[in-house]
């Protein structure tokens, strides 16, 4: 009883309408949705050929993605008190090893070499957005959001999160090597035919990922129709018995089979060796000062609208915003965004940033640290015990994400359509987030359409200063940054 009083005390669980079952199972839905960064992270980090750094390389971004997202999460938990659960941000960490090949290029360094020096800038960008979290302005730069835009990214998201449930999250490889997608490939090919003619022996695990992906959907929404809580993570089981029992009984595979010769030895000596503390300042002063300022403020922007764009946005859908569209304790979530990146360039990762699956459990209930705190503890128990959740299937994922996104569509009902200023907005982030697979970049790109018309409809002084700004600096990054 004391225990659940401290708990209480803790995380305020009554006054959010919550309890202790409900955001630990939230916390498990949310890692559910998100335990695939472990593994993709260090895939894209380590170059996937792990060029010079072999298998070192790769043991050491993985217990970095553990570590630094653990971390951040605990920091959420009990600074912010907030469900949002945070890891190496996707297309972020693509941008880092894209900007890794170039410096080994420019410099003739080891692909190695080139990450620590790529580090330094990933540290810099944590530093920068520490002291703007602490001088309270990334908090008035989500201020400074026209309420109506800020109403338009909850449902934006919705449709990214529908995008990659139905598009990029399940992909399937056939004996070739080509890569297939659900929505693209299978619902997009003419007939069944012509679909099982095209993927090859890809077919058959297709036509089950499908199937255990509508499977899990309607799991989920039948369940909660019946009130169960925890319909979101019981219907991912469901889908993922069915897809581990379709591979046994109908293709042959033994989905378990990886777990026989998995390592459950976390990698330290590798981290210790390539990653900790392991910044390469010689190598980053030879990148020349221009390309590094540029670099720092596009990581910045980035991630600085991705993690604005994702807090709005789920906590919109939560009720956990005012009628003015503000969040309480925002300074207090993105300081741990900023302390996540910190350690993240510590340990040896890309940006950390608040994931946009952070959604999935907030659907599930989650309304306070201790849904984060329950995620952060399972990514650092996954250290130990990453080959298991390596097994959950992506379709089981996508079920998930395609219900939650399904969800969040709802916030277009707040959304004045009247209103051209705001429409017009809205409407080209709910077509840019999906397709960019960017929620900073939406954003720009509503922050932009917003000031424009309000400027040649002769409503100029409606836009604060900080809108203009920060619009004249996504149309500089768009079209001049190189």
């Amino acid at each position: 009883m004391r225990k659940d009083c401290k708990v209480e005390k803790l995380f305020k669980l009554k006054e959010n309408g919550t309890n202790v079952r409900t955001e630990v199972i939230a916390g498990l839905t949310t890692f559910m949705t998100m335990a695939y960064i472990i593994a993709l992270n260090p895939n894209i980090l380590a170059g996937y050929g792990f060029t010079d750094g072999g298998m070192q390389l790769w043991n050491a971004v993985f217990l970095a993605t553990c570590v630094a997202s653990g971390i951040a999460m605990i920091c959420m938990a009990f600074i912010a008190n907030k469900p949002f659960c945070l890891a190496p941000g996707m297309g972020l960490n693509s941008f880092f090893a894209v900007v890794v090949g170039n410096i080994a290029m420019m410099t003739g360094m080891t692909y190695v070499a080139s990450f620590q020096a790529a580090l330094v800038i990933v540290l810099a960008e944590g530093i920068v957005f520490v002291v703007l979290t602490l001088a309270n302005i990334r908090e008035k730069i989500v201020e400074s959001i026209p309420l109506g835009v800020r109403l338009g990214i909850s449902p934006a998201i919705g449709l990214m999160l529908l995008n990659i449930g139905l598009g990029s999250n399940i992909y399937i490889a056939n004996s070739d090597g080509q890569q297939f997608f659900v929505m693209k490939d299978f619902f997009g090919s003419l007939t069944a035919n012509v679909a099982s003619t095209t993927m090859g022996d890809a077919y058959p695990v297709m036509v089950l990922s499908v199937v255990t992906l509508f499977i899990g959907l309607f799991s989920i929404i039948i369940l909660q129709k019946r009130g169960i809580k925890a319909s979101v993570i019981l219907g991912m089981l469901i889908a993922s018995v069915i897809y581990w029992a379709g591979d046994m009984l109908f293709l042959g595979i033994n989905p378990f089979e990886a777990l026989a010769t998995a390592s459950w030895i976390p990698p330290f000596a590798d981290m210790a060796t390539l990653t900790l503390f392991k910044f390469d300042f010689a190598g980053f002063m030879q990148i020349g000062w221009f390309t590094v300022i540029t670099l720092i403020v596009t990581f910045c922007m980035i991630d600085m609208f991705d993690t604005i764009g994702t807090l709005v946005g789920t906590a919109s859908r939560a009720g956990m915003v005012d009628e003015e569209g503000k969040m309480p304790q925002m300074k207090e979530a993105l300081l741990c965004d900023s302390v996540g990146t910190c350690v993240g360039a510590l340990t040896g990762t890309s940006t950390v940033t608040t994931f946009v699956e952070s959604a999935s459990g907030v659907e599930a209930g989650g309304r306070t640290g201790l849904t984060a705190l329950t995620c952060g503890i399972m990514f650092l128990l996954c250290m130990f015990i990453a080959p298991l959740a390596q097994i959950i299937p992506a379709p089981a994922t996508s079920a998930a994400l395609v219900y939650v996104g399904v969800l969040m569509l709802g916030g277009l009902s707040k959304v004045d359509f009247h209103d051209f200023d705001v429409m017009v907005p809205v409407a080209l982030m709910l077509i840019a987030m999906p397709i960019s697979s960017s929620i900073g970049h939406a954003i720009g790109i509503g922050m932009i359409s917003y000031t424009v018309i309000k400027v040649f409809s002769g409503k100029a002084k409606d836009v604060s200063v900080l809108t203009y700004v920060i619009s004249l600096l996504f149309l500089v990054k768009f079209f001049l940054v190189a």
